[in-house]
């Protein structure tokens, strides 16, 4: 029942920026300051993941998201709220950068979920793919900091609610395509 309710706020979170934008503009601060608060420390109840590292990335940014909620509370500061999609994209640059450090990659370590005896060709595209990860991470924060700074709610909205997960959506589409070609080489090889 706790990963069940775990699970469910990990979904409600990637509504996240459309249930601010939501809630700052229908609802007033509070009922959307309560929301989050419960969704965050719902994200902090015990679960599984794949990879060790996703957990306690989930946690760490449920700490971010209930520190960015209390302090918007404190402070009767509604921008507090719209540093969480940045402290996403910072939190995964940092999580797949620090992976490249490690024997196995990130994507490599998710590779082997599927294909224990990945050869060395898929080593290499692997740490490839987690690069590309570093560099959409990057702009995708910097973006995600621009549309804060620009400080139109609908804009943030947009971007962060819509336009990165379409960009995330076509460069995880477009890996696939890539990795089905690449694959292919290996048996030629």
């Amino acid at each position: 029942m706790m990963r069940l309710l775990s699970l469910l706020a990990g979904g409600l979170l990637l509504a996240y920026p459309l249930a601010v934008y939501w809630g700052l503009t229908r609802w007033g601060g509070s009922a959307l300051l309560v929301l989050l608060l419960v969704t965050f420390a719902l994200r902090l109840l015990p679960g599984a993941a794949p990879v060790r590292e996703w957990l306690l990335l989930g946690r760490l940014l449920a700490c971010i998201g209930l520190l960015l909620t209390a302090l918007s509370a404190l402070f009767s500061a509604q921008h507090w709220l719209l540093y969480y999609p940045l402290a996403v994209s910072l939190a995964l640059l940092g999580l797949f950068g620090w992976s490249l450090g490690q024997p196995m990659s990130l994507v490599e370590r998710l590779a082997r979920l599927t294909d224990p005896e990945l050869p060395p060709a898929g080593v290499r595209y692997t740490r490839t793919v987690t690069r590309i990860w570093c560099g959409f991470f990057l702009v995708n924060g910097a973006l995600a900091a621009a549309t804060i700074w620009y400080g139109d709610l609908a804009l943030w909205s947009l971007y962060n609610g819509l336009i990165s997960y379409l960009l995330m959506g076509l460069l995880m589409g477009g890996e696939y395509l890539v990795r089905l070609r690449v694959k292919r080489s290996f048996i030629h090889e």
